[in-house]
């Protein structure tokens, strides 16, 4: 009985698992013994022992099917954030976020583990240090985190003790690493076009970057120390490496790295932020007539021109989190 227990308790399925987070989630659950389902809407890799189901988020028959006799599920599916499509991010992080929660209380699994974001705190002013108990964006910065805060409270309510089902939230922040599709492809496609030569404000604000195999660290401690007596359930956790560092030095340490030269030229953060609210307003506006996807956004000059780091006490004290 002990040994099949164990056996269960080592299946799990890795919702997304297709992704750039997903896929080291994959490989270290499986270096580390786990029998693991992946999920996803494609299959980008193959993994002896990993068996790859491909299907809809919010196709709940599809969902049943993986998480048969599997005790532990880990959901990291979301769009891009520089996706601008807000009924998409809606459908796949909110509507498919319930479907899995259907899909995992009828199917009986017994833990959930939430890819989340520390930006559901985020509104584009500074956060210094930031514990989790700051209140969720009233004014989100874009779709993406408006609806990842509609999906972390989603997940978090549904955490009950009394049904054998447990929830927590992963908050991690930049996640950057081997196979990263975003960070560094943008902000070479970026260089290249030579739009890497100004720094937004004084160059002094602090941002949290985070390691992907830290990410990966704190998914697979969570899951492990999610029980019904444990300070986890129904809670949100900070993962990052612990370690802020300006925003522009990393920047430019990165391109630099590739080939291209640091940027050098300060402008003053209010004027630049007011721009990009001029240019989101006239898109705005033509967007009837015309469909303009501007990647100047008043978003990405609040994420490159303030403050935001994040306090990891709360992981370091409940799941003895070491980045």
């Amino acid at each position: 009985l002990n040994v099949s227990c164990e056996q269960s308790s080592k299946r799990c399925a890795v919702i997304g698992g297709s992704g750039f987070l997903g896929r080291h989630l994959v490989e270290r659950l499986v270096g580390k013994g786990y029998s693991v389902a992946v999920f996803d809407i494609a299959q980008r890799y193959d993994i002896p022992g990993v068996t790859f189901h491909q299907g809809d988020l919010c196709d709940k028959q599809a969902l049943l099917k993986v998480l048969k006799d599997v005790s532990l599920v880990f959901h990291c599916a979301s769009p891009s954030p520089a996706c601008d499509d807000r009924t998409f991010f809606w459908k796949v992080n909110v509507e498919g976020t319930r479907t899995v929660i259907q899909a995992c209380q009828e199917a009986g699994v017994q833990k959930l583990v939430l890819t989340s974001s520390a930006s559901v705190v985020f509104e584009g002013t500074d956060i210094k240090n930031g514990k989790e108990d700051l209140p969720y964006a009233k004014k989100p910065i874009d779709y993406y985190t408006e609806t990842k805060i509609h999906q972390e409270k989603i997940v978090l309510q549904a955490c009950s003790k009394e049904n054998d089902f447990l929830t927590v939230a992963i908050r991690p922040h930049g996640i950057f690493g081997p196979r990263d599709p975003q960070l560094v492809p943008i902000l070479v496609d970026t260089a290249r076009k030579g739009k890497m030569k100004f720094i937004i404000g004084d160059g002094t604000n602090l941002v949290d970057f985070t390691y992907v195999e830290n990410v990966v660290h704190g998914h697979i401690l969570a899951a492990e120390h999610l029980k019904a007596d444990s300070p986890l359930c129904g809670k949100a956790y900070h993962i990052t490496n612990d370690e802020p560092i300006r925003f522009w030095d990393f920047m430019s340490q990165v391109l630099v790295g590739l080939g291209y030269d640091a940027p050098r030229y300060h402008l003053p953060y209010a004027l630049v932020y007011g721009i990009a609210i001029l240019l989101w307003l006239i898109t705005f506006l033509l967007r009837p007539l015309v469909n303009i996807k501007p990647t100047f956004t008043p978003m990405r000059v609040a994420l490159a021109g303030t403050h935001h780091y994040y306090s990891c006490s709360r992981a370091k004290q409940d799941m003895g989190y070491k980045p």
